[in-house]
């Protein structure tokens, strides 16, 4: 079939004149669209909720291992911390006992399910005092969304049962290790903030931040040893939650660089009652 060309060299015969004349505009379009999807592959993953579970990038196993806990003026130990950490499948159960020379002991348990991430299933808190006895016992039941907990001296004990939402990323205890250690996966900026359950001591569910303070080395038998600071506190101020202030005070954790990171140094309040311990 002959055709004649016209202006700007466009066919004029059948539709192929038609098909010419809108290319430019199709091009446009795949071009804007092309850009869309780009934008769309590029965009940032949803930030995660402090009840979110953490991601999970370094192997957990069977361990065990017990470390001396020092008053904040240091000297000889006041106590010893235990712990204990088995792994079936992808069930994860951990303890630690602080227990310390008077007697008196603090102990925190927890079964997770660990993989990707870690998702808590539940566990429990005791205080005992000097003389054996739980002034604390708090259970955590974060399948079943349920806290029990009692508290108190013998004559004037407290109960508290509820059910409470609590997402898989609650941590306490003994987990909280597990998301310090895998920080770096989780941060958004230079922290990470998941949700716990602490006895204040009637149980109180809140979020707490764990923020990233900077380098800071320590010395060790002569040598200094490079060393990453890190701050663990309640998101609300206790000038708003006035309740905050027994568990205000911030804990600091000294992490060694590794693959894993490891603990090198705890400082700050042994429980709901503020006693400053040190561990190392």
């Amino acid at each position: 079939m002959r055709t004649s060309a016209g202006h700007g060299g466009i066919a004029r015969h059948g539709n192929r004149k038609a098909l010419c004349t809108h290319a430019p505009s199709m091009r446009r379009l795949v071009l804007i669209l092309a850009a869309i999807a780009g934008l769309v592959v590029a965009a940032p993953a949803l930030a995660r909720s402090p009840g979110d579970p953490i991601r999970v990038v370094w192997s957990e196993g069977d361990l065990a291992g017990m470390t001396a806990i020092h008053g904040p003026e240091g000297g000889e130990p006041i106590g010893f911390v235990e712990y204990h950490q088995t792994r079936t499948a992808d069930r994860l159960s951990c303890a630690r006992i602080a227990r310390f020379r008077d007697g008196s002991s603090d102990e925190d348990s927890a079964e997770a399910k660990i993989g990707d991430t870690l998702e808590a299933i539940s566990g429990r808190s005791i205080i005992r005092d000097k003389d054996g006895s739980a002034i604390v016992d708090m259970r955590i039941d974060v399948a079943g969304g349920r806290v029990q907990a009692t508290w108190g001296p013998a004559d004037a004990r407290q109960e508290y049962d509820q059910a409470v939402a609590l997402p898989p990323g609650t941590y306490w205890g003994p987990l909280v290790f597990l998301v310090l250690k895998n920080f770096a996966a989780n941060a958004e900026g230079s922290s990470v903030v998941f949700r716990t359950v602490a006895p204040t001591p009637k149980p109180m569910v809140l979020d707490m931040e764990l923020s990233r303070a900077g380098d800071a080395p320590l010395d060790r038998a002569g040598v200094r040893i490079a060393a990453t600071t890190y701050r663990l506190q309640p998101t609300i101020h206790w000038m708003v939650d006035p309740i905050v202030r027994l568990i205000a005070p911030r804990a600091i954790f000294w992490m060694l660089p590794g693959d894993p990171p490891a603990l090198a140094r705890f400082a700050g309040p042994r429980n709901y009652g503020r006693q400053p311990i040190v561990i190392e």
